[in-house]
């Protein structure tokens, strides 16, 4: 049986959280959530009093983070200098700077080496939007996860609809303009990689999308 490195690009509200949670535990690998790392850096960023034009503050921020992703009852953890912030990462504000933050070549490096390392030992699934295409070019697998805009905001707002006052409409607009910085920034814009298995999920189930998935893996570790 192969080891095999497995990532899953695609815009927000594809689905791409789900599917990669429930598709690395149906192969027992782990799953690591990619997006929750350029959100630590965001929240960090926020706490520390920094703008997020401040280039210089936010690499030496970065030289002094401590992020780790540890096991959690409820799946991996994230943790930054010690502090769990896991349930701090996902309030809209936090989401628009995430995408800013990951288009800074400083904070890209940063998690690049510390991307590269978790996934040294395969028997992984990496959840991301430049997984396939800068991170992880030579990875076994790689998947391209889309829907479309209607559909990506529909979920999205079910997903925060308790912890938030936005509506529909402004959670579909915050989508549109998160599409337009990830697509169009000149480092590692959003697009599925040449060589990627492209899933459109827009009437498609989650169970759906993963047993697509998963036969689609075990030819790979047949061959």
């Amino acid at each position: 049986m192969k080891d095999l490195l497995i990532t899953i690009d695609g815009p927000a509200g594809a689905g791409k959280t789900t599917v990669s949670k429930i598709l690395a535990v149906r192969l027992g690998y782990r799953y690591i959530d990619t997006g929750a790392l350029y959100r630590g850096v965001a929240f960090e960023v926020i706490s520390s009093g920094l703008n997020p034009d401040d280039d210089q503050g936010i690499e030496k921020l970065c030289s002094s983070m401590d992020i780790k992703l540890v096991p959690g009852e409820n799946g991996m953890r994230l943790l930054s200098n010690h502090s769990d912030i896991t349930d701090k990462i996902r309030t809209p504000e936090i989401t628009m700077l995430a995408s800013a933050v990951s288009a800074k070549p400083v904070v890209r490096k940063y998690l690049l080496i510390f991307q590269r390392n978790i996934g040294k030992g395969k028997r992984v699934v990496f959840e991301g939007r430049d997984m396939g295409t800068v991170v992880f070019p030579d990875a076994d697998i790689k998947f391209y996860l889309d829907a479309s805009l209607k559909t990506r905001a529909l979920r999205r707002y079910r997903e925060i609809a308790s912890k938030t006052v936005q509506t529909l409409e402004d959670v579909g607009k915050d989508i549109r303009h998160r599409d337009k910085n990830d697509s169009t920034r000149v480092l590692a814009p959003l697009k599925p990689a040449k060589d990627a298995v492209i899933i459109d999920s827009t009437d498609l189930s989650v169970e759906a999308v993963v047993d697509h998935m998963k036969l689609y893996v075990e030819k790979v570790i047949l061959i």
